[in-house]
């Protein structure tokens, strides 16, 4: 079955669907992955669907994985883990929580959850409701990944947040994803953070990612080929 991992926070801009579609890049080069038969699958569940704008741009052919947008059928959510073609689906959630039964779906089959937390303190209780409200009900492993802290701004905020984050029991992951430009222009220039010209911004920008993913635990060798079975689902679902 497919491990599947998804971005959840009620409040948006906080990075879910950056950060959903660059570690599944990543993913998806750790695996050898190619075009047309990847074992990454990124799921958005997004009525807004910056994910689908994002890919739709990514020359066609280098794409370093499966995209599915999928924000009005639930049942097609409650299948993610008989994937069996999939090593990994990552899902990008709304900005908000108010469509219960997609995300009460998504949850259903998501083995953890990743709630993005930028430093800043107008994230901090939108993130609260949504671990309070939603994961910690169901019982959802999670951890906080600390987002889009600028290093130019000092510790400061960093620390507060981590401060923030530790006092409520939370969770929280090491790797913190910086805030690069590179990653806001990507998604107008068609690219993922695997793709980034050569040069010291990009490689810092990546390396992030490189770190989130080996926390995760995600990479190792694929299964043999021979081994999967396709699951006929509508779709890539």
């Amino acid at each position: 079955m497919a491990r599947v991992i998804a971005f959840v926070n009620q409040k948006g801009g906080v990075g879910k669907t950056t950060n959903t579609v660059n570690l599944a890049a990543i993913a998806g080069q750790a695996l050898g992955s190619r075009a047309g038969e990847s074992q990454i699958l990124v799921v958005s569940t997004d009525p807004q669907a910056s994910a689908v704008w994002w890919s739709d741009r990514v020359d066609e052919g280098q794409l370093p994985f499966d995209f599915h947008q999928c924000d009005d059928k639930p049942d097609d959510l409650a299948r993610l883990k008989l994937l069996d073609q999939y090593e990994y689906v990552f899902v990008d959630t709304p900005g908000n929580i108010e469509d219960e039964k997609i995300l009460s779906a998504t949850l259903d089959s998501t083995d953890e959850v990743v709630v993005p937390l930028p430093p800043e303190a107008m994230a901090f209780n939108p993130a609260k409701r949504t671990i309070e409200k939603v994961l910690e009900p169901k019982g959802i492993p999670f951890r906080i990944l600390i987002t889009d802290w600028d290093p130019r701004d000092g510790t400061v905020d960093l620390e507060q947040t981590q401060a923030y984050v530790d006092s409520n029991g939370w969770p929280r992951l090491q790797s913190v994803v910086r805030h690069y430009k590179i990653h806001t222009r990507a998604a107008a220039e068609g690219q993922v953070c695997t793709q980034y010209p050569k040069g010291r911004i990009a490689l810092e920008a990546r390396e992030d990612f490189f770190r989130l993913a080996m926390e995760l635990g995600i990479g190792g060798r694929p299964l043999p080929r021979q081994t999967r079975k396709r699951t006929p689902v509508e779709g890539k679902i």
